[in-house]
């Protein structure tokens, strides 16, 4: 099994392609190692140590490495853990496997929400998929759009420009009831 590799925006992030599919449908996205226990797969690489994230999408794993940890010295630990994984036949999710991700919203917007998340869908999270992240739409309240950030995009130094100059621009652009787009953690 030959795994590839690939930087991102964020330094602190590399993105590994297996050579075939992660999850099958959603993406599933673990911010600590105490939230990866759905996870076998991000599990294995949390035990490679000082990994402080990692996100599964349709084809790829990125995972965040700890502050001050140079990729040299635990990046084959890593791609150890992902080899060794695949190579189990272990699923990537335990029960339930990964969410589309979109918060759902009812009431007066419902059709403006729609189209925001058409728009994301269609133009935004496969362009921030390419980075090893995703996207996803949280909220919608008197023209701000709440959006979350996974993977990659979490911490990323680029993020509030892709934010503003791109995923803003663009949304204005097609729906004039936007006037901001704004992150939220979770």
């Amino acid at each position: 099994m030959f795994i590839q590799t690939e930087s991102t925006p964020n330094p602190a992030t590399l993105k590994f392609l297996p050579g075939q599919s992660v999850m099958a449908t959603g993406t599933a996205d673990f911010p600590s190692e105490a939230a990866a226990q759905s996870s076998p797969l991000a599990r294995r690489i949390f035990a490679a140590g000082d990994v402080t994230g990692v996100f599964l999408g349709p084809d790829f794993v990125t995972v965040t490495k700890a502050e001050g940890v140079d990729w040299a010295h635990i990046k084959p630990a890593i791609l150890g853990a992902v080899m060794e994984h695949f190579q189990s036949g272990q699923p990537a999710m335990e029960g339930e496997a990964g969410s589309v991700g979109h918060a759902d919203h009812e009431g007066p917007d419902a059709e403006i929400v729609t189209q925001i998340k058409d728009l994301l869908d269609t133009r935004v999270r496969p362009a921030v998929a390419q980075d090893g992240g995703d996207i996803t739409f949280h909220g919608f309240d008197r023209g701000v759009v709440y959006l979350h950030m996974q993977g990659a995009c979490a911490g990323c130094p680029s993020s509030t420009m892709t934010l503003k100059m791109g995923i803003e621009n663009l949304l204005r652009h097609y729906i004039p009831e936007v006037v901001e787009v704004r992150p939220v953690g979770l």
